[in-house]
């Protein structure tokens, strides 16, 4: 059986980096080329490899070059976008772990992806065990008036609140069907005390050096709370959901948003 080729967008960032050592690592897979804005030599330095990979700044190139199956985008929306307007329409898979995402960009990469039947999966949080919170997050948001979410990154994290927490929030108020009770608040003393609202769902960010990531999800009724939590302690912890969803982007053509939908929950 011949390696699925691979190719990391964003190869030198933090996430990206990890990918790297866990395409490297699996034995079905296959570095065959690295992307970022600036590179600054021919080759990507791989660790633990005598190959020499592809470096480029320049996505469309390296792909004509190298051929991959499949690309893995850790980078940011809009940069993400453009490589999806590069590689779908060549019949290059897509799997994408950036967030920010408008709906207007998901619909261009669904149509993407029915034009040129090319996949593209994205998942605000590779994270298994995150996947399996929002899950039961769902099936708990039948049961309960009242919820809010407190999510807390590091303090690099670009946006506020984290594309888990407000997939978290939308998943939640769907299962529910109407919006949760948000307690009105007679006075804010600080401006901002209450977080975000979203289906009357209140967020929360905290941004702080010593966290990787964690999401909390709070649920409140009469006399009792019920608490779901998620703890990731490195970056690590998104490579078995991304290794899963790279084998299942060369079987499966078309748009997948959610890892949940790859687990069968």
């Amino acid at each position: 059986m011949l390696p699925t080729r691979v190719v990391v967008n964003g190869a030198l960032g933090r996430v990206g980096q990890e990918v790297v050592r866990a395409v490297l690592a699996d034995p079905v897979l296959r570095l065959v080329g690295a992307v970022e804005a600036v590179a600054p030599q021919p080759f990507f330095p791989a660790p633990g490899t005598p190959d020499l990979v592809p470096f480029s700044s320049n996505l469309g190139d390296l792909l004509e070059k190298v051929c991959p199956h499949v690309i893995v985008d850790f980078t940011r929306a809009q940069v993400s976008m453009d490589a999806c307007r590069i590689a779908l329409p060549m019949g290059i898979s897509m799997v994408i772990g950036s967030t920010g995402f408008s709906e207007g960009n998901l619909t261009e990469i669904s149509g993407l992806c029915d034009a040129h039947k090319a996949t593209a999966i994205i998942a605000p949080n590779f994270s298994l065990a995150a996947v399996v919170l929002m899950h039961l997050a769902k099936i708990a948001s039948k049961y309960f008036d009242n919820a809010e979410i407190i999510e807390m990154h590091h303090d690099k994290k670009l946006d506020a609140p984290s594309g888990t927490a407000m997939a978290t929030a939308k998943l939640m108020a769907e299962a529910r069907g109407s919006s949760f009770v948000y307690p009105p608040t007679e006075k804010e003393v600080l401006a901002g005390a209450r977080g975000g609202e979203v289906s009357g769902i209140g967020i929360h960010s905290v941004r702080m050096p010593g966290i990787m990531a964690c999401q909390e999800v709070i649920f409140g009724c009469q006399g009792q709370t019920l608490v779901l939590r998620h703890d990731s302690t490195s970056r690590e912890s998104y490579m078995p959901g991304v290794l899963l969803a790279v084998k299942e982007a060369t079987k499966r053509p078309g748009f997948v948003f959610g890892l949940d939908r790859l687990l069968g929950l």
